[in-house]
């Protein structure tokens, strides 16, 4: 195959006119910040996974932090989660004080196992942190099951499945609270976003004054006058601005059409490499459906006679933007400097060694998948 003329990144927003004229409008209205459109994105939001409220915040790390503070997490408390997530899953546990414990993956779906869950609680064990990896939900009865038993908070890490299914209801309203991201190249954007849904009014109270710097109306505040406020806890700047909520609000009403489009070309990739020699195309968990965030394959050595950096450089070289997601958590010299050592998680070491991200987006062509498809194949099985 011959290199393509243009970069296919691994993904990529989808902005339209409309999405700018959201934008637009609100840049001439009189809120940029604290007005009424992230009110309204919250609300749609809510509805449209069938939790009862939603709080957004900045960008989704922030909205972790929120999550483990309502959740109550401080010193020396544990919090189970998958060394295969982005750091900002880990970090937050240790913003509050808490110390993340990593739990390895199920070899088949690549999220968080049950089993190696319930072997990793302790006494100090005070919440789990599964991923919805890849925009495949979770075993959330499992999950949800555990916590009942042990009296934990179950803080779903959704940034990649919003759209996502578990038993025909839309990921959002299962978990004590479930985060969603709306980073460029999440099912839908904000630019920069996230948000946490709930069924808790205990946990959206607290989630609302953590975001705004710990203040809030309290009764003596409103005894003494609209312009009194009071501080009452040490909370974060961590507000969206309704520039993001505009933006939001007119992504989240073509979030159903971009997750077909995802699933369309995740069929397409299943269907045009699942007999390629080397490849393991990946498997869902019954009763799920998946968002697509990222269509990942394994690649075996044995087989391909490549190493995965051998085969992603030479892809990279013909504008083939594959990716890996993600280093495992504790592989970070940051988390080596806490203790944290390397194969406490054979099978999610053993998954990242072979793993690797194929383009996929809602703008992809067809034509694109055929180029990704035609490019692996060359690189891995060259014509002798």
């Amino acid at each position: 195959m011959k290199k393509r003329k243009d970069f296919l990144s691994y993904g990529k927003q989808s902005i339209d006119e409309s999405d700018i004229a959201a934008v637009v409008e609100t840049l001439q209205s009189p809120f940029l910040t604290q007005g009424p459109k992230v009110e309204q994105f919250e609300r749609a939001v809510a509805d449209y996974v069938g939790a009862k409220y939603a709080v957004a915040f900045a960008n989704g790390t922030a909205a972790l932090h929120g999550a483990c503070f309502a959740a109550g997490i401080s010193k020396d408390d544990e919090v189970i989660t998958t060394p295969i997530t982005f750091a900002a899953t880990a970090n937050a546990v240790l913003y509050c004080g808490g110390m993340p414990v990593f739990a390895d993956i199920d070899a088949t779906t690549y999220n968080l196992d049950p089993v190696a869950v319930r072997q990793k609680i302790t006494s100090r064990t005070k919440a789990i942190m599964p991923v919805d990896f890849t925009g495949q939900p979770v075993d959330l009865d499992k999950m949800m099951q555990i916590a009942k038993e042990h009296n934990l908070v179950v803080i779903e890490d959704g940034a990649h499945s919003l759209g996502a299914s578990y038993k025909g209801q839309k990921v959002g309203a299962q978990a004590h609270m479930t985060m969603f991201s709306f980073h460029p190249v999440k099912p839908i954007t904000t630019g920069e976003g996230g948000i946490i849904t709930t069924n808790s009014e205990d946990y959206y109270e607290k989630l609302k004054v953590f975001r705004s710097h710990g203040i809030s109306k309290t009764p003596y505040s409103i005894e003494q006058g609209d312009w009194y406020y009071e501080m009452t806890d040490l909370g974060f700047n961590y507000r969206m601005n309704d520039i993001q909520a505009a933006l939001g609000l007119s992504q989240l009403s073509k979030v159903d059409s971009f997750i077909a489009r995802r699933r369309e070309i995740a069929s397409l990739y299943n269907k045009k490499l699942v007999n390629v020699p080397g490849v393991v195309v990946p498997k869902q968990l019954e009763e799920t459906e998946s968002g697509w965030h990222l269509y990942m394959i394994q690649l075996d050595e044995r087989i391909t006679g490549k190493t995965r950096r051998e085969i992603f450089d030479e892809m990279r070289a013909r504008n083939i933007g594959v990716h890996v997601h993600y280093i495992p958590v504790y592989w970070h010299p940051y988390y080596q400097s806490l203790g944290y050592e390397k194969g406490m998680c054979p099978i999610a070491e053993q998954w990242y060694e072979r793993a690797l991200t194929l383009p996929i987006f809602p703008q992809m062509t067809n034509e694109d998948v055929d180029d990704v498809v035609e490019c692996l194949k060359s690189v891995l099985h060259p014509l002798k």
